[in-house]
């Protein structure tokens, strides 16, 4: 183990480990970043096919982003959020209210994604009791979905692997039953899907609307779930009854949004629009953390009173809309609109689902290959006739992700299933060392190479 690898052991506890597994596996410390790629202290290149957790967008150490922060520095860096503002926070708000959905009118600022979700949740919470529905204090999320890790973000996630052990702390939410387009129980395909699994969480919400403040889901894609895909026609069922109810869509567009699933955020794929709406990750290019929720002028509204009769959204913290941060955001969408970005995806897009659907076809080990936009993944099984599962405690996907790291190319699994979300500027080099990297580790673990 080298020199500071033994001092970030002796000193750092990381996040999402098992720290015992870095005795034989110790960190690898990185450099520096260009591009698509980071470097380690030994000089050796790593391809970051994951984006580094689903934030880097436009490559490491981008010149334009790099400029946007140095500029601000020498302006401002900080100031208090509340009775003062600055411009690049109120440019950013301009400019993401024009390219979300229609109805979103109001931005509250704040500083990682768990935050905005919290945000959502207090939001509408706080909205139904100042509306006199004071019956609605539960909030739906569906099965597998993931919102974060702080308490009000697990209480709404139903991954074990984070909450289980919480349970006790968390308040009590309703789950549905959610899409598996992979394993579908109506035997149906996602190409041509009008999702008749919508029956789960419609059925609850008719049953249970009188104390549902909202329902919350990540949409179309359930990240953590293992790169989930279901079809549009789900957000519109949700949309339709949501509306029905009078109980707030939230959507959870935190690792989703800013180009990911081919359109600037996915909603648009169902032509819908939430009520609430969360975005972070992607926002600063992955450079500063940032967190935006977006409302409905009706939420905000509910708000906006005299002080005497105590509406006020009381939620805060230091960084509030910090402006190194807003100045970031605003570059990465100049960057956006500059190099037109959305349609060079395509391309890259379509390049990596010809490489990887042929390779996955006909493997053994390989249940599916589903993708949407700049999203891939690579469904791992041990039967690809019955889709069974490996047992989590063989760590397939970790042992194959150690595999690809000594080839150069970070595929952070998700349990079974090998992903691909890579940085915008991946060229089409890239895009084959990834997916032919991701294909030679899968190959060396189960010695079919």
């Amino acid at each position: 183990m080298k020199y500071w690898q033994q001092k970030d052991l002796q000193y750092i506890w990381h996040p999402c480990s098992q720290m015992k597994d870095y005795e034989d596996f110790p960190p690898i410390v990185i450099e520096r970043g260009e591009g698509p790629y980071i470097y380690d202290m030994e000089g050796k290149a790593y391809l970051d096919a994951v984006s580094s957790w689903w934030v880097n967008l436009f490559g490491h150490s981008n010149k334009r982003i790099n400029k946007a922060i140095k500029d601000q520095c020498d302006r401002l860096e900080h100031v208090i959020f509340a009775n003062f503002s600055h411009k690049p926070a109120i440019e950013l708000a301009e400019r993401i209210v024009q390219i979300t959905p229609a109805e979103l009118k109001k931005v509250f600022f704040a500083d990682n994604g768990s935050s905005a979700i919290e945000v959502a949740l207090k939001l509408s919470y706080q909205y139904h009791r100042q509306r006199g529905a004071v019956a609605k204090t539960k909030f739906v999320a569906i099965t597998d979905s993931y919102h974060g890790e702080t308490l009000g973000a697990l209480a709404v996630g139903d991954l074990d692997l984070y909450s289980r052990i919480f349970k006790k702390l968390t308040m009590k939410t309703y789950k549905a039953l959610g899409p598996d387009c992979y394993r579908c129980f109506y035997g149906h395909r996602r190409e041509d899907c009008c999702a008749p699994c919508f029956e789960n969480l419609e059925k609850l919400v008719e049953k249970k609307h009188r104390e549902i403040c909202g329902v919350i889901i990540e949409p179309l894609i359930q990240g953590a779930a293992g790169m989930k895909i279901y079809p549009p026609v789900y957000l519109q069922k949700l949309r339709e009854l949501c509306s029905r109810y009078h109980i707030h869509f939230i959507a959870d567009e935190i690792a989703v949004g800013f180009g990911r699933t081919g359109k600037m955020f996915a909603c648009e794929h169902a032509g819908v629009s939430p009520d609430i709406m969360c975005l972070s990750k992607g926002l600063t290019a992955g450079y500063l953390p940032l967190a935006l929720t977006l409302v409905t002028e009706e939420i905000y509204q509910a708000f906006y009173a005299d002080y005497t009769e105590m509406k006020a959204f009381m939620h805060s913290h230091s960084y509030t809309g910090n402006p190194i941060a807003c100045a970031v955001a605003n570059e990465s969408l100049n960057i956006f609109r500059d190099e037109n970005v959305l349609e060079k995806n395509l391309h890259k897009s379509r390049l990596m689902g010809l490489l990887a659907r042929e390779k996955a076809e006909n493997h053994r080990y390989i249940g599916e290959f589903r993708q949407l936009g700049m999203v891939g993944a690579l469904e791992l099984v041990e039967d690809k006739a019955t889709k069974k599962a490996f047992d989590w405690r063989k760590r397939v996907g970790y042992n194959i992700y150690k595999i690809a790291l000594e080839k150069g190319v970070l595929l952070r699994p998700l349990g079974n299933v090998i992903y691909f979300m890579p940085p915008y500027v991946v060229g089409e080099k890239e895009i084959e060392l990834m997916i032919n990297t991701a294909f030679a580790a899968i190959d060396q673990y189960f010695g079919t190479d």
